[in-house]
């Protein structure tokens, strides 16, 4: 096997009573690094100190990833203008962090009987966002509550109907 020692230097191929006689006097513990190599590779080093420094270096590598979260924001159906302009800035602020929103409209009662004012609510919401966000899937109503989530990231619209219709039309 091909040995390196504590310091990094190679001491060329030995035998494995060699590497251990060798790990043993130094007070050291010899750690098998790669044992697909030809020959294989085993180095002499403090194996406490060696799982110590991975489990840190992993550690460290969390502490800089993003956990992204799912924001709610509730409307109703019957949700005034003004309330739904400080709902969007707030869902605004969620996806400025990184963050998806889910988007529930939840339905009382009679409100159940015209679920496309809610809809539009939620419409109107997701096109507000739309220069920062864009939605997962097609508003879904389930239940009592109709829901859609936006995430980070907006596709770029080539064009909408209205624009299409428009140009044709004039």
């Amino acid at each position: 096997m091909r040995l390196i020692d504590k310091d990094g230097e190679q001491l060329g191929i030995v035998s494995l009573q060699d590497a251990l006689a060798k790990a043993e006097l130094s007070g050291l513990d010899l750690v098998e690094i790669a044992p697909n190599a030809e020959p294989p590779v085993c180095k002499v080093i403090d194996y406490g100190k060696y799982r110590y420094q991975v489990t840190k270096k992993e550690k460290e590598g969390k502490k800089s990833q993003h956990q992204v979260k799912v924001k709610e924001i509730k409307i109703k159906p019957n949700t005034d203008d003004n309330d739904i302009e400080v709902k969007t800035r707030h869902a605004r602020e969620f996806i400025a962090k990184g963050n998806k929103v889910r988007l529930t409209c939840v339905f009382r009662g009679r409100e159940l009987a015209h679920p496309e004012i809610g809809e539009r609510s939620v419409k109107r919401i997701c096109e507000d966002l739309s220069d920062i966000a864009s939605p997962e899937s097609e508003a879904k109503l389930m239940g009592r509550n109709m829901s859609v989530v936006l995430a980070p990231g907006s596709k770029k619209k080539v064009g909408t109907a209205t624009e299409v219709n428009g140009v044709n039309g004039g």
